[in-house]
C-alpha cells in the first residue's frame, strides 16, 4: 500500500497519529508543498497541538500566499491560541480570497466585536444582513457603537424577528452599557 493510499485511509478512519507521522514524513520529501503543508497543520489541530498547526499553516502560506483555506485555519488556530488579532487578520485574509465564505465573514465579525472594531463587523456581514438573528444582533451592536442612523430600524427588525429575541436581548443589554431598564 503506498503512503498516499496510507494516508487516505488514516484520515478517513479519523486516525490522527498514523496521519501526522505519514505527512510529517511526506513533508520532509516536499518542504514547499503548499497542500501537503495544509493538511499536515490540519492534522495537527485535530490532534490538538495549536502551536504545530501554527507553523504548519504559516508554512503552506509561505508557498501558497492566496491558500483561503489555510488562512481560514490559521485564524482557527490564532483563536485558540487567545491571539485575537492575529486571528483577525486570518479570517480577513481568508474573506478577501473569497468573498462568499460566510463562515470567515462571521468569524471575523465575531472577533472584532471582540475588539471593538465595529466597522469591520458592518463590512464584514454586509453581504449577510437577514440571514440569522446573530448575525442581525452583531450588526445592530456595531451600528449603535458607530452611531449610525440604521440602528434604529435595524433593532426593530431584530426584534419583530421570530425566534431571536433572545438575540435582540442579549445585544440591546451590551450596547445600553447600564442605561437600560430592565423591567420586562
Amino acid at each position: 500500500m503506498s503512503s498516499v493510499e496510507k494516508l487516505n485511509r488514516a484520515l478517513g478512519a479519523g486516525d490522527w497519529k498514523t496521519a501526522d507521522e505519514i505527512l510529517s514524513r511526506l513533508a520532509k520529501k516536499a518542504p514547499a508543498d503548499a497542500a501537503l503543508l495544509y493538511n499536515l497543520g490540519r492534522v495537527k489541530m485535530e490532534r490538538g497541538q495549536w502551536p504545530a498547526a501554527r507553523t504548519w499553516l504559516r508554512r503552506a502560506l509561505a508557498a501558497a500566499p492566496s491558500h483561503a483555506h489555510a488562512w481560514f485555519e490559521l485564524g482557527r488556530t490564532e483563536l485558540e491560541l487567545g491571539d485575537l488579532r492575529a486571528a483577525q487578520q486570518g479570517f480577513a485574509r481568508a474573506m478577501a480570497l473569497e468573498p462568499s465564505d460566510a463562515d470567515a465573514r462571521l468569524n471575523l465579525a465575531r472577533i472584532a466585536t471582540r475588539l471593538a472594531d465595529h466597522a469591520t463587523v458592518r463590512e464584514a456581514l454586509a453581504p449577510l444582513a437577514g440571514q440569522s438573528a446573530e448575525i442581525d444582533a452583531l450588526r445592530y451592536r456595531a451600528a449603535v457603537e458607530l452611531g449610525l442612523p440604521e440602528a434604529e430600524p435595524e433593532a426593530a427588525a431584530l426584534w419583530s424577528r421570530k425566534g431571536a429575541r433572545a438575540e435582540a436581548l442579549k445585544a440591546l443589554t451590551r450596547v445600553a452599557k447600564g442605561r437600560l431598564s430592565l423591567d420586562l
